[in-house]
């Protein structure tokens, strides 16, 4: 049911801009995302992005003062990329809450074989585990992008409290996230990821309707 591609970027229009100065705005953070789609963190200068961006890096500090700046808006524009998608499934019309569950699900897989997520999300943790900067901006990332799944988790499952559906959101989420390693772009396993999204759609619904708040209580409680 998701026939949803997630886009790369959605960068949000700037306030009291003007359509060239956007522009320029907008092919920074792609230079950027490119740089480090296909060279990694260490590739993630503010020279490099200039010089990719086609631009010197005077023309590049007109728009980011610094590299944290610059990585701020790449994560905003990540982020809503994906909140845009989600939003599409989470709200389609006349469809149950199950459906547009397993529909997520199979766009989060989809998206997780692609050569831009593969090498993204894992350059950004890496580099997450030295620089709390990066740390608080990833963290807040995936708290956005797990918005959607707890939504529907509370419309299938109206016993689980708020922190419990914030739990197997998380639970879902993490699962996902760890078949990049295994089956996402060039992985081993890329040819097994139909199969892994069957599985994950048939077991991650079944567990979202069946646990019981009971069940998530912790071996010492």
């Amino acid at each position: 049911m998701s026939g949803i591609i997630v886009p790369d970027l959605t960068v949000a229009l700037r306030p009291g801009g003007y359509a060239r100065g956007q522009e320029g705005f907008e092919q920074i953070l792609r230079a950027a995302l490119s740089l480090l789609v296909d060279h990694g963190a260490s590739a993630l200068t503010l020279r490099r992005i200039a010089a990719a961006a086609g631009m010197n890096l005077g023309s590049l500090n007109y728009y980011f003062k610094s590299k944290k700046d610059l990585i701020r808006e790449l994560l905003n524009a990540i982020i809503s990329s994906y909140e845009g998608a989600y939003h599409q499934i989470v709200h389609v019309p006349g469809a149950s809450a199950e459906d547009r569950l397993e529909s997520l699900i199979t766009l989060t897989l989809e998206d997780n074989t692609t050569k831009k997520t593969t090498r993204f999300f894992p350059e950004l943790w890496a580099m997450a585990n030295h620089d709390p900067f990066i740390h608080e901006r990833m963290t807040e990332l995936y708290d956005r992008a797990r918005v959607s799944f707890n939504e529907l988790i509370g419309e299938i499952n109206t016993d689980l409290a708020s922190d419990q559906r914030e739990a197997l959101a998380l639970f879902i989420s993490a699962s996902m996230e760890g078949m990049i390693v295994f089956a996402g772009y060039e992985k081993p396993w890329r040819p097994q990821m139909p199969m892994l999204q069957a599985i994950s759609r048939k077991s991650f619904v079944q567990l979202v309707r069946t646990l019981r708040p009971e069940d998530m209580l912790g071996a010492t409680d």
